[in-house]
């Protein structure tokens, strides 16, 4: 799946910083979109902002914590502010906190929720009438975790799997409007998000973990951050409400 020519159009990437947002932000800019990339990593992201400079194309780099509402509405002004326009919203940003439920604590289940699930909303939202004069499109990045309970992973699953049908009701709701919104659902990836689970306390079943571990390896980023940057462009102007599983057969059987 290759992107259609997106010169002279603008996207905005969470998670940007590193990892799948990284990895779809020079996708898109490849591509010859202009791209405003977000993350809480400044650092991060700055380098990122290099290489997708170094590509040819403009990159807006906002350094902001999404789970605060006032950032994310500020997030999309100012991509429109430094682009004139906005074409396509990734969200790709996810907070990943593992371990006994028992033992989540309410600030790790809070901001598990406000980065995985109320953001991308905001940013939905804020983002509508500047796609609908663009005819432009939503990618939502979701996970295999939104299709089979895991064990040890309860809020990451639980917005993961609200963030697939939120992108389902949305398309039904603009069904006859000139935007699209379709999402990813990642299998494990070789990024530090996936590696949070060597962090999961002594006493886990193992046996439970193992049973989602994908009998063919991970999935690469770069197969992954090419579906996002597909769906977000007008090559895939026949997909609306669709979910893509990238996960290496895991949620098979």
């Amino acid at each position: 799946m290759q992107p259609s020519n997106m010169s002279g159009k603008a996207a905005l990437v969470t998670g940007a910083a590193a990892g799948l947002g990284r990895a779809t932000a020079l996708t898109l800019a490849r591509a010859g979109a202009d791209v405003c990339l977000v993350d809480i990593n400044a650092a991060g992201l700055d380098a990122t902002a290099h290489q997708v400079r170094a590509l040819g194309v403009k990159a807006n780099v906002c350094a902001t914590d999404l789970a605060v509402r006032e950032n994310c509405i500020a997030t999309v002004d100012a991509t429109v502010g430094a682009f004139g326009r906005l074409d396509a919203l990734c969200n790709v940003a996810a907070l990943f906190a593992p371990g006994n439920a028992h033992e989540m604590t309410a600030d790790a289940w809070e901001k598990t929720l406000a980065v995985n699930l109320s953001a991308p909303f905001i940013l939905i939202q804020q983002s509508i009438p500047h796609l609908l004069k663009t005819e432009g499109a939503v990618v939502n990045v979701t996970s295999c975790a939104a299709f089979a309970g895991q064990a040890y992973t309860v809020a990451y699953c639980a917005t993961k799997a609200g963030l697939t049908h939120m992108t389902k009701a949305l398309a039904m709701e603009y069904m006859h409007k000139k935007i699209r919104f379709n999402a990813v659902a990642p299998g494990g990836m070789p990024t530090a998000l996936a590696a949070g689970m060597r962090n999961l306390p002594a006493d886990v079943d193992v046996s439970l973990i193992k049973r989602y571990s994908p009998l063919r390896g991970l999935v690469e980023i770069e197969d992954v951050a090419a579906m996002v940057a597909f769906l977000a462009s007008d090559a895939a102007r026949g997909y609306h409400g669709a979910c893509i599983s990238v996960d290496n057969g895991i949620t098979a059987g």
